[in-house]
């Protein structure tokens, strides 16, 4: 990918327990401030806040609709960060070489 963005930063981001429960919401599409309020049980600001690096690089779209503030995924962009994200296949050949050395 040639985007502009730490990639070990965007990782540890996306990876954080609480991003990626926020992300999971916004799998299955766009959803309004209010939902996610509700349904995380945490304020705007701080969803806002724990988005922030992943808004700030296009991986979430805040946007409006009908006077309500909504985020939205970019799947794609999502996708190509996890598929291209050359720390898993690290962790695969390192857990493929320490069974070897197991068996």
């Amino acid at each position: 990918m040639s985007e502009s963005f730490d990639k070990q930063k965007m990782m540890e981001i996306l990876v954080d327990p609480n991003v990626s429960s926020i992300m999971a919401e916004l799998e299955s599409g766009e959803k309004n401030s209010a939902y996610l309020v509700d349904k995380l049980q945490l304020p705007i600001n701080q969803i806002k806040d724990l988005l922030s690096y992943v808004i700030e690089h296009k991986f979430v779209m805040v946007g409006q609709n009908n006077g309500n503030e909504t985020f939205k995924v970019d799947m794609d962009k999502l996708n190509k960060i996890m598929e291209s994200d050359d720390n898993f296949k690290n962790i695969v050949d390192g857990l493929t070489e320490l069974d070897q050395f197991l068996n």
